[in-house]
């Protein structure tokens, strides 16, 4: 018998725009937790700056409301010290492209046990408006006369990288993001998915109707384990795939770190140090 249902983990109402894509994402994680049945009180969602941050307002799990584009090292501390707990990071595409790009490769590097959804919308919402880095050619309040700057592909970047779990989804299409929200969370290592999350206020040109003409679903016969193959689909200009592109199993960073700490206690015969004795080492 389920202990925990979706409205265990649901807390304010949401404060988005009537129409906003956030709201099935919201709704897919939930629904998630609650398959998986997870103790609100031993699961985190960690977010950036954005629209979408503000998911930790609107969840009944721990919540941890970071600083712009620090989500995902925040993260990564929290699972350190608390390695039992389920961490989900949350966030848009100025957040995680932008000011946190950095973090996202080294995430991907050293592959944490934790799940990251970044919900792209192609523009910098909470601000009114400006042009994001997955933006097309835009006018905007800082770009009058239309962005310059080539657009970034997350999931090429990400293909790039090595992450060990990607995938992408739609909010429109709320059974498969569910699903690929559950495989991530329950892949071992360092999940990312990016979901298409249309703007309907500040974004004319990132629509849901113009994203149905465009978005299909992967070839059944796309193999996972093939990251070329998953940048020949990422590489497409027509048509934006949909689904998971690639997921391999290597080494987490919290089983390197738990061996780290094994050879280290061996090397003292296993004695515990006191702070004081460990502070010494480096006097």
């Amino acid at each position: 018998m389920e202990k925990y249902t979706l409205n265990d983990y649901k807390s304010n109402k949401p404060t988005w725009c009537p129409g906003c894509g956030n709201f099935a994402v919201l709704t897919a994680l939930t629904s998630v937790f609650a398959e998986f049945q997870l103790d609100p009180d031993e699961t985190t969602i960690v977010s950036g700056i954005g629209c979408s941050s503000r998911f930790p307002f609107f969840s009944k799990t721990y919540g941890f409301h970071s600083i712009h584009g620090r989500a995902l090292p925040t993260a990564m501390g929290l699972k350190v010290a608390n390695p039992e707990t389920e961490v989900v990071v949350v966030g848009g595409d100025g957040d995680g492209f932008s000011i946190g790009g950095n973090h996202f490769i080294h995430a991907s590097r050293k592959n944490p046990n934790i799940t990251y959804i970044v919900m792209d919308n192609e523009i910098y919402a909470l601000t009114k408006g400006q042009n994001s880095p997955t933006s097309h050619s835009i006018t905007t309040k800082v770009n009058p006369y239309e962005a310059i700057e080539d657009r970034i592909n997350p999931v090429l970047m990400a293909l790039s990288f090595d992450t060990s779990f990607i995938a992408r989804g739609y909010s429109g299409n709320l059974p498969q993001l569910k699903d690929l929200i559950y495989k991530g969370m329950q892949h071992e290592g360092f999940s990312f998915i990016h979901v298409l999350s249309p703007c309907v206020q500040y974004n004319e040109k990132f629509t849901y109707d113009l994203l149905q003409e465009r978005i299909r679903p992967l070839p059944e016969n796309h193999d996972t384990k093939n990251r070329l193959a998953g940048m020949e689909l990422a590489f497409d200009n027509k048509y934006l795939y949909t689904g998971l592109f690639y997921d391999v199993n290597k080494p987490t960073f919290d089983e390197k770190l738990a061996s780290v700490r094994k050879g280290a206690k061996e090397k003292m015969d296993n004695k515990e140090l006191s702070y004081k004795e460990i502070m010494e080492q480096f006097a």
